[in-house]
């Protein structure tokens, strides 16, 4: 009996979406057996300069505990704490944490949301690019600037301005659609509906896509389709958007 292929998620202390939206939309493929998901959490409160910087220096630990596991891929899920840390930072976070589990005797690939992210809208050829994020309009420029370091035009931005993770997972995504409605996306290739894997978004994505007419992505489902390339695993997932429905062209795991 083949055992289920493992899933190693790197998370802040208080995030409580993104190990519900990964597992939900790894459910509803056609899969025999399901991975399975392992977390090992970094501590993060508020989303501030310090407490992410803090975040990352813990990023070691938590990747030689989920090595101990031979996980067969690590998943860093924290976006905005690498884009943080300086323009392309996940490419060298990557790296680093790929031969730290390695040299723990378990090396696995490694995926960040923020590599996910920016990999992902390179494989649509996306140009004009428009962002909804939870944090506070400081930080959103940041991920503007870090995306625009890989020659993105960011047309369009909305700041939600929650300062405390645990509060941003209690967003409503139906309010999502209101928030891209005051949104000027004329001339937009994709929208990424959360620029944030702590901001709940899976349940809306194809009315987003219905309603604005243009593919609508998430920090989640980019991490997800990275993720499935590198359990070579098909993208299949119904209800997650047309990233994950076979009507993209893939990108490339770390």
């Amino acid at each position: 009996m083949r055992r289920p292929q493992r899933v190693g998620l790197i998370v802040p202390s208080s995030n409580t979406t993104i190990e519900t939206e990964i597992p939900a939309m790894l459910a509803r493929a056609a899969l025999d057996p399901h991975p399975t998901f392992h977390s090992s959490r970094a501590v993060l409160h508020n989303v501030d300069a310090e407490s992410l910087d803090r975040m990352v220096a813990d990023s070691d630990r938590c990747a030689r505990e989920l090595s101990d596991a031979h996980v067969d891929v690590l998943v860093y899920a924290c976006l905005v704490a690498l884009m943080a840390s300086g323009k392309r930072a996940h490419e060298q976070i990557e790296e680093h944490l790929a031969q730290v589990a390695a040299d723990n005797g378990a090396g696995a690939p490694v995926i960040s949301s923020a590599g996910a992210l920016v990999r992902t809208l390179q494989g649509l050829g996306a140009q004009r690019i428009a962002i909804m994020t939870p944090y506070m309009p400081a930080l959103t420029e940041l991920v503007g600037d870090y995306l625009a370091d890989y020659g993105f035009d960011i047309a369009a931005s909305v700041s939600l301005s929650v300062p405390n993770n645990r509060d941003v997972a209690e967003l409503d995504p139906q309010g999502l659609l209101g928030h891209a409605r005051t949104l000027d996306l004329d001339g937009v290739d994709v929208l990424v509906a959360s620029a944030c894997v702590q901001m709940p978004s899976l349940a809306v994505l194809d009315d987003l896509e219905q309603a604005l007419g243009l593919p609508v992505i998430s920090a989640a489902t980019a991490t997800t389709a990275e993720l499935l390339d590198a359990l070579q695993l098909p993208r299949a997932i119904p209800g997650a958007g047309a990233l994950l429905a076979g009507h993209a062209g893939k990108t490339s795991a770390a």
